[in-house]
């Protein structure tokens, strides 16, 4: 386990590698106004992630997780601060992000296979080269036997399965997904944590992971990014000293998953830290 703390970045012993970085989050605050009420979401958010690599972000229920993720996404412009990806600002939505929500949001009357090519419709992609990437993309989900299925037709799993495949689809610098899992029942949410941590092991994309759930946090990412309260901020981040591909009953059981969840756990405050 590798704890990085404000105190070191402070002394500018953990100055982080910009060689390879893909996202820079720069002091980044975020304040929504109403006619009744004024609410500080996000405040001096600093994040840099390197090409490859994945992160998750937990925190208390309304510390602006999900805003920080729109925030890059290009949907939700920060107050104060700067999003920078690939170098250039991100002022309005994106071409090069892909973004999974806890729903799916698929269409009933298109099969599993339209539903993944409406990406392309939307972007003007290519039919061809489209769905010759969409052949990769279900076979790398398992979903190839069900391309023809309408949504009714599959699980919970196999239809956020069809979701990833279709935010994977035009091949973005990065991959935000808010809560993916939330809705599903604990074995189905935990196959599909090993079939995420395969295509993030095979493909290496980027990926922003918000999550509730502390193991499902430290057994994904490469790197725990840790938030406080709201006005939300980074309190803390772990680099996870674990294989690049895992196998989840051995990563579960290994000394240093457990020392890094337990300590995210304290941060948040609760003995379980989520599930």
């Amino acid at each position: 386990m590798t704890l990085i703390t404000d105190e070191r970045k402070a002394e500018g012993t953990m100055a982080p590698d910009r060689s390879d970085t893909l996202l820079d989050v720069a002091d980044v605050g975020i304040r929504f106004e109403t006619k009744r009420r004024s609410v500080q979401a996000l405040e001096h958010v600093d994040l840099t992630v390197q090409r490859g690599e994945f992160i998750s972000i937990v925190g208390p229920s309304g510390c602006g997780k999900s805003t920080l993720l729109r925030a890059v996404a290009g949907l939700t412009l920060p107050t104060s601060g700067r999003i920078e990806l690939r170098g250039s600002e991100v002022t309005a939505p994106r071409k090069d992000v892909g973004f999974v929500f806890q729903r799916p949001a698929l269409l009933p009357w298109r099969d599993v296979r339209r539903n993944i090519m409406l990406q392309a419709e939307m972007r003007g992609i290519d039919k061809r080269a489209a769905n010759a990437r969409c052949d990769e993309l279900l076979e790398l989900t398992s979903l190839t036997d069900f391309a023809k299925a309408l949504p009714h037709e599959l699980s919970g799993g196999m239809q956020q399965r069809v979701s990833l495949c279709r935010a994977l689809l035009h091949d973005p610098d990065v991959l935000l997904m808010d809560e993916p899992f939330g809705a599903l029942d604990a074995l189905t949410r935990e196959h599909l944590n090993v079939e995420l941590q395969r295509v993030w092991a095979q493909t290496n994309k980027t990926i922003l992971l918000v999550t509730h759930s502390v193991p499902e946090a430290v057994y994904l990412a490469s790197r725990v990014v840790v938030m406080g309260p709201r006005p939300g901020r980074i309190i803390e981040e772990f680099d996870i000293d674990l294989p690049h591909e895992r196998e989840y009953e051995p990563t579960l059981e290994d000394q240093r998953f457990h020392a890094v969840a337990g300590r995210v756990r304290e941060l948040l405050g609760s003995p379980m830290g989520g599930d």
